[in-house]
């Protein structure tokens, strides 16, 4: 064990114990918010200790057991059923976990190869050193090409939208691909290439062009000090083709003068057709290895003989981003530990005050109340996409599912009638449109009393609005980049609770000090009476179909519309759909949730980036065939695209 790990791990249990001492000794004994234990729960979470809880890692981990602990603490049932009694504190947090693949590190094998064809000579035998002169992408597929034809093809970047294609004068059909890192537009995040030039794209681009291996050339000098020199995968599937990063000082012993080829690549001077290097043999083999990666279930069984067997589930992501980095989400320059207080230690807090509360609440709920922690969201709901496959409780059984998010960031809006101005508390709300009875719901537990002391403040003044708990902003999508899209996929009905997006988001500077505790405590407050209020009804929330407030929802910047609902976790044989959005041209040509699909407009798909990939080339009112898999069969549909609007 190293010094550095040891730390943590002492820092971390030093003070896991001390919250959970904390709790045992002061919890709380009403059923509001306690804002102490939203702050005690963030503050954790927050920490150095855990080192950003990005999914997989030790400090996602301690993040799992300390919010196992929590639900033990509370009294919860665990979700995982397992033989024999628990004997130890370990053995207890266990039994609330439940586990979901993830592949968390990479590291290469023992056959990384790139040399010059040896039929040049024996000078070329040596070949290049891997680590110092190249290094493979973690979302490489491993194989590679004998004594290939490499071709220099720009920056690597094709785009029907854009009407740039690099591949349109450079045949890269059976040869090894080799381009340049970055854009035409430099590294501008807003320029018109800024998604095409991502590497994702640049592989799949190579791939459907032909290419039988892609290598990228590096932008500084030093290998070793380019930011995609690390060794990492992002858990979205793999090349379909070995892929590489190359050095400067390699790219010129194989394409020559790379200084000339910038000048191409960037248009200030002509290609003169096709540039071609020497022959290479390229083997790439890279090992991913699987993580322990969590999603926490802890379960309030119902107190009604019949309702006990309807489950609402209350959900929350507890991993964030690590130490940034490359394909980490961060929006931050430099890396470093992206705390998470807002984006989701604050949901957590929520969801741990919402199970405490519950549990106390008499009389007791009657039906059964699933609090679930996930993980992976950051990497494309990951934890919840596992869940709604691999349900605790049949989702068939789930009435709803209410999710919370960044809800810690509340703002004030004003309020003006009549040169009277007041402030009123902001909160996002999505999924109002999933099920029929929720803007009642919602509308009834946001109206005030005259006791209220948030109504006094503006008695005496006619201010719209005034009478409402919050000044709310109500969305009818029942998708979204949250996990309750999982579920909504699922046909449940779900309720997003969200207080915005901020400066801090995704970057280090989220942290626990910046949490508006006072406005949780009253959306946890709010949450909890939307719960009461589900829960009291004899009837379940009836499930509708939302109307799309985002047409097409992570449309990735495309021009033309679909209606499928993407699932982005790992896949290397096909894009699984969780869900297609009515009277969309997905549905129109017959696609459905589940199907996985394998080929689109003439393009092989394996996963999320080629599925893009392939949607960037079609054009909108122009038929195209989409082959899916349906089980063991696999079909043939039509389908014509949408313009985005």
């Amino acid at each position: 064990m190293s010094i550095k790990n040891f730390h943590r791990i002492f820092v971390s249990v030093v003070l896991l114990t001390a919250l959970s001492l904390a709790a045992l000794a002061q919890q709380p004994g009403s059923s509001t918010p306690s804002i102490n234990r939203l702050q005690q729960i963030i503050a954790y979470l927050a920490s150095d200790a855990l080192e950003g809880r990005r999914t997989g890692t030790p400090g996602a981990n301690d993040a799992a057991h300390y919010i196992a602990g929590e639900f033990s603490l509370l009294g919860l049932r665990p979700g995982m059923q397992m033989a024999g009694p628990a004997r130890t504190r370990g053995e207890i947090r266990a039994r609330y976990l439940q586990p979901f693949p993830y592949v968390a590190s990479v590291e290469l094998g023992k056959n990384n190869l790139i040399t010059f064809d040896p039929e040049r000579g024996p000078e070329d035998l040596t070949g290049f050193t891997v680590g110092k002169d190249w290094v493979p992408f973690g979302f490489s597929s491993n194989g590679g090409a004998q004594g290939a034809a490499t071709v220099f093809a720009g920056y690597g970047i094709s785009s029907a939208e854009l009407k740039y294609d690099d591949y349109a004068v450079s045949n890269v059909k059976d040869r090894v691909a080799i381009v340049f890192e970055g854009t035409p537009d430099g590294d501008n995040p807003h320029g018109q290439f800024a998604q095409a030039g991502q590497i994702r794209f640049k592989a799949a681009a190579a791939r459907a062009a032909g290419a039988r291996a892609l290598l990228i050339i590096a932008s500084e000098d030093k290998l070793s000090d380019d930011r995609l020199s690390r060794l990492a995968y992002d858990n979205a599937g793999e090349a379909g083709i070995p892929i590489a990063l190359i050095s400067r000082q390699m790219a010129s012993h194989v394409l020559g003068d790379l200084a000339g080829l910038e000048k191409i690549a960037n248009g200030r001077a002509s290609s003169h057709g096709l540039r071609t290097g020497r022959n290479l043999s390229v083997i790439v083999n890279v090992i991913r290895r699987e993580s322990p990666s969590f999603n926490v279930v802890g379960i309030l069984p119902g107190s009604d003989p019949k309702l006990r067997n309807e489950t609402i589930v209350i959900g929350a992501h507890y991993d964030h981003l690590g130490m940034g980095g490359e394909g980490s989400g961060s929006l931050s320059a430099r890396p470093g530990i992206h705390h998470g207080a807002d984006d989701n230690a604050s949901g957590v807090a929520g969801l741990l005050e919402l199970a405490r509360m519950l549990t106390l609440q008499n009389p007791k709920p009657r039906r059964t109340i699933v609090f679930i922690a996930f993980s992976g969201e950051e990497e494309g709901l990951i934890g919840s996409n596992y869940y709604v496959n691999h349900p605790i409780v049949p989702l068939a059984n789930t009435v709803a599912m209410i999710n919370m998010d960044m809800i810690g960031r509340m703002r004030k809006v004003e309020l003006k009638a009549d040169n009277v101005v007041a402030m009123q508390s902001a909160l996002i709300i999505g999924g109002v449109g999933t099920a029929q009875e929720w803007k009642a719901i919602i509308d009834r537990n946001n109206s005030l009393t005259n006791g209220d002391p948030v109504y006094r403040e503006f008695s005496g003044h006619a201010i719209p609005g005034s009478d409402k708990r919050f000044a709310l902003t109500l969305n009818e999508d029942g998708y979204g980049p949250s996990d309750h899209s999982s579920f909504y996929a699922r046909q449940v009905p779900v309720l997003f609770f969200w207080t915005g997006n901020h400066d801090d988001y995704h970057k280090p500077s989220d942290t626990a000090d910046k949490i508006n505790y006072e406005g949780e405590a009253r959306v946890v407050s709010f949450a909890a009476r939307i719960v009461s209020d589900i829960d009291r009804s004899d009837k379940r929330p009836t499930y509708t179909v939302a109307k799309s407030d985002s047409q097409g929802g992570r449309s990735m910047g495309f021009r033309v519309y679909l209606g499928t609902i993407p699932n982005y976790a790992d896949s290397n044989d096909g894009l699984k759909l969780d869900g297609v959005r009515d009277d969309s041209p997905a549905a129109k040509a017959g696609l459905k949730a589940g199907d996985k699909i394998v080929k689109m407009a003439g393009r092989e798909v394996k996963n999320v980036y080629d599925y893009t990939y392939a949607l960037g080339e079609m054009k909108a009112g122009q038929e195209y065939e989409v082959e899916v898999m349906r089980g063991s069969e696999r079909l043939t549909l039509k389908i014509t695209p949408a313009v985005r609007k």
